[in-house]
């Protein structure tokens, strides 16, 4: 997560007085508008819990009205702050800190905390209604959801929400997933738009979780679905020959077999993300990025339109970080270069980079130009996150929801590993990609109705019609 004060504001008070607002933003959204005394409030709370070596420095009082010049070391100040206390693994986890966002964002929309409906979509389209409070945390939404599905408890963990964008075209963008800080029902309703909503996906990577969902009438049915819709969207590839066998299992109602099918063909399980800009091979390159199996996928398009494919693997990465800057809008488009905001309407420009290993003994910064960047960057922490509990022996059930940005290290030992080719040309004996909505129209999502009933998919006639320490590429 991204957290910045890009801008402040002078509001009035209840007794007519005016005071200034520092608006919080996470990943270039307006999160919440907070004042200097309740950030004061919450450094002196975090202070008594957990002492002041641990607390980051917080600006001080002034003594006399603060000037223009005041006022913009302050906001440089309190977002330093911000950004260090939710990079801390201890103090940004802290149930003390996501309170205090959950009720400031609550407050900031004026939405009163009360009973309603709240609507969540599945990887096929369809929703379902769950009864929650306006106050209700990601936790509790997701609790919620699984309830109305009967999904079982120990299922919970391996499932997330995620707040998407819907295109006209019915494509779906990935925003963000929802974090422990925020209101999923004040974060969708503030966006003030049809286009977002909150669906349900899996949240793990490494496929051989697959198995204890699928031992579960309702965890298959999820996967089933979403494995449909990938394909559909042409998230996950497949040629004729792989197109004649899915069709097969699916008119049999062999869902398993359908899904460990789906398992073996490329980019099962990966997050798309929209078209977006590279400097690698070259500055200025055109990219699809792709997140799955422990790396990025690049599919990049170069100057002299000749298409290369390539992946970043997470274990080689040393360190990753994401930058916003805000950048005039001239003339309906972005100006190349960043600038003043005061008096033009500005749009975030967000950049992921990393530094990656690309043979031994040289690291190189590969950066990407993406309006969906936080989202690449939480996809690698988890990433990170999953390969660690696979490691220390742990269980994806116990492992901790919680995420937090910020560069992880590699040991020197995992440097001097052998790299392949970043970037190949597509495979020119490749059979020619289908999409299976369009040339395989009975694994479509037929027979689903838009309902709000969750037996549609709980009973069985469902149908979908920053690289790290001690972990190297040999314990992939």
């Amino acid at each position: 997560m991204h957290f910045s004060i890009p801008e402040t504001e002078v509001r009035s008070g209840e007794n007519g007085s005016t005071y200034v607002a520092y608006n919080i933003h996470v990943n270039g959204v307006l999160h919440c508008r907070v004042r200097y005394s309740q950030l004061l409030g919450l450094h002196e709370q975090i202070k008594k819990e957990h002492g002041n070596n641990l607390v980051p420095a917080f600006p001080p009082k002034k003594i006399f009205t603060l000037t223009p010049n005041d006022v913009e070391q302050r906001r440089e100040q309190l977002e330093k702050y911000m950004q260090a206390v939710r990079q801390d693994p201890m103090l940004g986890a802290s149930e003390m800190f996501n309170s205090f966002l959950r009720k400031a964002q609550q407050e900031t929309q004026q939405i009163p905390t009360e009973e309603v409906p709240l609507e969540i979509y599945l990887s096929n389209g369809q929703k379902v209604e769950v009864n929650i409070l306006t106050s209700d945390q990601t936790e509790d939404v997701l609790e919620a959801v699984a309830s109305k599905l009967d999904l079982p408890d120990e299922l919970v963990g391996y499932f997330s929400l995620f707040l998407v964008r819907e295109g006209v075209d019915g494509g779906l963008t990935f925003v963000r997933k929802l974090q422990e800080f925020e209101l999923p029902y004040v974060s969708v309703t503030s966006l003030r738009s049809s286009e977002f909503h909150i669906i349900l996906r899996k949240s793990y990577w490494d496929t051989a979780y697959d198995s204890d969902v699928m031992d579960n009438r309702v965890g298959l049915n999820l996967l089933y679905a979403q494995t449909v819709s990938d394909i559909d969207r042409g998230w996950i590839l497949v040629n004729k020959d792989q197109h004649r066998q899915l069709k097969s299992l699916q008119e049999k109602g062999s869902k398993k077999e359908f899904i460990r099918l789906g398992q073996t063909l490329k980019y099962f399980g990966y997050i798309k993300f929209d078209p977006c800009v590279t400097d690698f091979p070259e500055k200025g390159c055109h990219v699809i990025v792709s997140a799955g199996n422990n790396e990025l996928n690049f599919q990049v398009k170069l100057p002299n339109e000749q298409m290369k494919e390539g992946s970043f693997k997470v274990t080689r990465m040393r360190c990753w970080r994401v930058t916003s800057s805000q950048v005039p809008v001239v003339n309906g488009s972005s100006s190349p270069t960043p600038g003043p905001c005061s008096s033009a309407k500005c749009e975030v420009k967000l950049e992921l980079a990393f530094e990656y290993l690309m043979s031994k003994d040289r690291l190189q910064w590969v950066t990407i130009t993406s309006p969906q960047a936080i989202m690449m960057s939480i996809c690698l922490q988890s990433m990170v996150d999953e390969l660690m509990v696979k490691k220390s022996g742990g269980s994806i059930k116990k492992m901790l929801r919680k995420r937090h940005s910020g560069p992880l290290h590699r040991s020197e030992s995992q440097q001097a590993v052998k790299s392949p080719p970043l970037l190949d040309s597509p495979d020119p004996n490749r059979d020619q990609i289908v999409k299976l909505s369009t040339k395989l129209s009975s694994v479509s999502l037929r027979g689903i109705s838009a309902s709000n009933s969750a037996n549609d998919i709980s009973g069985n006639d469902f149908h979908g019609n920053y690289a790290f320490e001690g972990i190297g590429d040999d314990d992939l």
